[in-house]
C-alpha cells in the first residue's frame, strides 16, 4: 500500500493524517485536471466539476480535499492554482527524488524519453543495461551505463529508486543485485512477483492487469 502522513494544525495541536493508496491515485487525477485548467486560465473549480470528469461522487471529492486543509469559496469553487498547489506539497512533488531505470530496452528507453516526470518530483538520473551496444547511448539527456557501474553510482548520486524494465526472465536476479546496491524502493514494470526482504519497497506496475480491467466488458 502505498501511504503517506501529513500534518494538519488543530487547535494548537499536529494531528497526523494518513493518505491511502486510493486517496493518493485521486489527488493525482485531480493534479491532472487543475493542470488542464490553469492551461486553459481558468481560475476556479468545483468538487462537482472534478466529480463529474472522473466519475466518482462529489462528496469523495470535497472529502479527499479537505484533507489538504484547502477550503473553497462559497458558490465559487477552490482556487485552481492554491489546490494544485496544496496537492504537490501534499504529496511530496516539491521534494525531488532521485531514480534509476534498469533495462534500456523498449519501455525503459520510453520511459527515459517521458519528460514530465520531473514535474511529480521523480529525476531519471540515468539508465543501465547488459547490453554492452546499449552502453554510452544517450535519450533525453540521460546516458545508457553498464549496469556494474550502478552499485558506485547509486552511492555517488544517493539513488535509492529503481525503476525496473528488463525481461520477465532476468527480473528477481536484477532485483536481488539492486538490493544489494543499497536500492530500497523498486517499482517494478516486469510481469514477475519480486520476493524481496521486508525493508524493501516493490511497487507492481500491472500494465496487463490493469488492461484486463478496463476491458473486461468489452464485447
Amino acid at each position: 500500500m502505498l501511504n503517506r502522513e501529513i500534518n494538519h494544525n488543530k487547535i494548537g495541536a499536529m494531528v497526523k493524517v494518513q493518505l491511502t493508496d486510493k486517496v493518493i491515485k485521486r489527488l493525482t487525477l485531480y493534479h491532472c485536471i487543475l493542470f488542464d485548467y490553469i492551461e486553459q486560465n481558468i481560475e476556479f473549480i468545483s468538487s462537482p466539476q472534478i466529480a463529474k470528469l472522473l466519475n466518482i461522487d462529489d462528496s469523495q471529492v470535497r472529502k479527499d480535499i479537505k484533507l489538504l486543509n484547502n477550503s473553497g469559496k462559497c458558490k465559487v469553487g477552490y482556487d485552481v492554482k492554491c489546490l494544485k498547489k496544496s496537492i504537490e506539497k501534499t504529496l511530496g512533488f516539491e521534494n525531488p527524488k532521485n531514480a534509476f531505470i534498469v533495462g534500456a530496452g523498449n519501455l525503459g528507453m520510453a520511459l527515459a524519453k517521458y519528460s514530465n516526470f520531473k514535474d511529480y518530483g521523480l529525476n531519471i538520473m540515468a539508465l543501465f543495461d547488459n547490453d554492452k551496444s546499449k552502453v554510452d547511448v544517450v535519450v533525453n539527456f540521460k546516458k545508457v551505463f553498464d549496469v556494474e557501474k550502478l552499485p558506485d553510482l547509486a552511492k555517488k548520486l544517493n539513488v535509492e529508486i529503481a525503476i525496473l524494465t528488463v525481461p520477465r526472465a532476468y527480473a528477481q536476479e536484477t532485483a536481488d543485485f539492486l538490493i544489494k546496491s543499497n536500492i530500497k524502493y523498486i517499482w517494478n514494470f516486469t510481469p514477475s512477483v519480486l520476493k524481496v526482504a521486508e525493508d524493501v519497497v516493490v511497487w507492481n506496475e500491472n500494465l496487463i492487469g490493469n488492461f484486463l480491467h478496463f476491458t473486461s466488458n468489452y464485447n
